[in-house]
């Protein structure tokens, strides 16, 4: 291959091309890395200790699912305001061990026999909590511990370790559930946070000593100032509503999907495990080929690609109820995630590492919380205008509609400057 384009292309894609040299940045891989793991026990096990081992009915399911999510929308602005003032390693070495000790907080009462679902609110909400400080402060983090120009490499490691957590994770995790029990099991993600913790706190890069804020603390000012960054940098507005759409119209796509193809295609949950594998694999495959393909066609480019693979790919899912064979449904399945899942880990890794090198850094923390929760906070509009759809259209209409509504997020990006970026370093 030779050296055209970008002048760097000397590299395989399969090489691992988010492979750091930085030792300090690999302390915080690994911490992640294992605690990614951990997270999988827990994403299965807790819902279970509900279900099976308190028997908790349908009301009490949704609530805990509920309470998970609840602090990103209650406390997302304020969390960035906190990573902002104040140094991020020591926010991320205490949320991984708040977190460790609060979900400790279930196998002890396991094995007390005081295990109640309240308990399980309890800890899923506070969970959460530090869960969303810990992941604003690390975004916010990154940029300092690599430097501006190897942000695309350092989140496509991160994102790599994600996508093999989110394959070997539940594997894991049903097994221990299947030897232990729900509630113990819940033990080995609260030793990874610990883990996790002591990795982190093993880092010796200094961080920049926080300045003190112009004429005291304005939480208000602050916040507002943090909005008017993310609206009002042409750039960063692009990827806000390019981000907002894509989680809009997938999470109408979710409300969807599954009642489409479990009633309307008539697949079982047999099937549904294949073709949701082949979106593991394509999240995996994403994550190798996100910094390669960065510096062939551009950062810019690589952005409206991924926008437009994770669209066309959803397209497929309602034309394959035009297909009348088994098998060739559940090919075109297989497919269409696999694509997804490159699609969008591809323009994952491409916005986090973009609106990282555009932020200054006393910044980082209110520019990851703002969008944040406009990912968050659309992604329940866009469930209940699928389900309203769903019920009106038809489903394969809404999933059509969703999709379509995907492909033209890349707008956002194609009628911006954000469409000509060739890399972080510079922007």
């Amino acid at each position: 291959m030779g050296n055209e384009g970008l002048g760097i292309m000397t590299d395989s894609p399969f090489e691992p091309a988010a492979r750091s040299r930085n030792p300090e940045f690999t302390k915080l891989w690994i911490g992640q890395s294992i605690s990614l793991i951990g997270s999988q026990v827990t994403l299965l096990a807790l819902p279970i200790a509900a279900a099976v081992t308190l028997s908790a009915t349908p009301l009490q399911m949704g609530i805990l699912s509920a309470v998970g999510s609840a602090p990103a929308l209650l406390f997302g602005l304020l969390a960035g305001v906190w990573v902002d003032r104040n140094k991020r390693r020591p926010i991320l070495i205490g949320a991984d061990i708040g977190r460790a000790l609060v979900l400790g907080v279930i196998p002890i009462s396991s094995l007390l026999g005081m295990l109640r679902v309240e308990i399980l609110y309890v800890v899923g909400f506070l969970a959460g909590t530090f869960g969303l400080f810990f992941n604003v402060a690390y975004r916010s983090y990154l940029p300092g511990l690599v430097g501006r120009q190897q942000l695309v490499k350092a989140n496509s490691q991160l994102e790599l370790s994600n996508s093999v957590a989110e394959i070997i994770g539940p594997g894991v995790a049903g097994g221990l559930v299947q030897l232990i029990g729900a509630p113990l099991a819940i033990a080995v993600d609260a030793f990874s946070f610990l883990v996790s913790a002591l990795s982190i706190g093993s880092i010796r890069t200094s961080e920049p000593t926080i300045k003190p804020i112009e004429g005291g603390t304005n939480l208000g000012g602050e916040i507002k100032e943090g909005l008017h960054l993310v609206f009002g940098e042409r750039r960063l507005r692009a990827l806000a509503g390019c981000i907002s759409s894509l989680s809009l119209f997938n999470a109408v796509i979710e409300a969807v999907a599954i009642l489409y193809l479990t009633r309307q295609l008539g697949l079982t949950a047999g099937w549904l495990g294949v073709i949701f594998a082949g979106g593991s694999v394509g999240f995996l495959l994403g994550a190798f080929l996100a910094d390669w393909l960065t510096r062939k066609i551009g950062l810019g480019r690589s952005l409206v690609l991924g926008v437009l693979v994770t669209g066309a790919s959803d397209l497929l899912i309602p034309l394959a109820g035009k297909i009348s064979t088994l098998w060739m449904v559940v090919g075109v399945l297989v497919v269409a995630q696999f694509f997804f899942g490159i699609g969008l880990t591809i323009f994952q890794i491409g916005q986090v590492s973009l609106r990282q090198s555009l932020t200054p850094d006393h910044m980082q923390g209110r520019m990851n919380a703002t969008l944040s929760m406009l990912s968050w906070g659309i992604a329940p509009l866009g469930g209940l205008l699928g389900g309203v759809l769903g019920q009106v259209m038809g489903l394969s209409p809404t999933l059509v509609l969703a999709a379509v509504g995907e492909m033209l997020a890349v707008f956002w990006l194609v009628f911006s400057p954000v469409r000509i970026i060739q890399q972080t370093e510079g922007v």
